[in-house]
């Protein structure tokens, strides 16, 4: 049976900030000629020769910055990581690898390739959700159980 927390369930921002991520990669794209993937736009700082900068940097404090700025605004986001930060720093270098081997993230391939079209971001998308569930499903029902 399917349950939904309706104390958590926000609709109308969800929405809101969906639209706000598709107009932000669109206006990205329309208006500076580049796809808003993170992978893309962290790794571009961290190569050499930096290209760029400005708008990677400003499009990075945009990233950091909107959180903090809705906390200000009585907007708090709830975390509840139940892993510590060895686990989180293990699994951000295999996503990190992963991302390396798709050629991009999930923003990237599945906000801005699969609105472009892009098959191979249909299936890069489609990948990284598989993994997704199927990580859940060992950590929770067969190891946790």
């Amino acid at each position: 049976m399917l349950l939904i927390d309706l104390g958590n369930f926000t609709p109308g921002l969800s929405l809101a900030g969906g639209i706000v991520i598709g107009v932000a990669a669109a206006v990205l794209v329309l208006f500076n000629g580049r796809i808003a993937g993170i992978s893309g736009i962290l790794g571009g700082l961290l190569s050499l020769p930096r290209r760029d900068m400005t708008w990677r940097v400003a499009f990075l404090i945009g990233l950091i910055g909107a959180p903090i700025l809705a906390a200000l605004f009585g907007m708090p986001a709830k975390a509840d990581i139940q892993a510590s930060w060895g686990e989180v720093l293990v699994a951000g270098f295999l996503v990190g690898i992963g991302t390396r081997y798709a050629g991009g993230c999930t923003s990237g391939h599945g906000v801005c390739g699969i609105s472009r079209g892009s098959i191979r971001s249909l299936v890069a998308t489609l990948t990284f959700m598989a993994a997704g569930f199927l990580t859940v499903f060992v950590t929770h029902h067969l190891i946790g159980a």
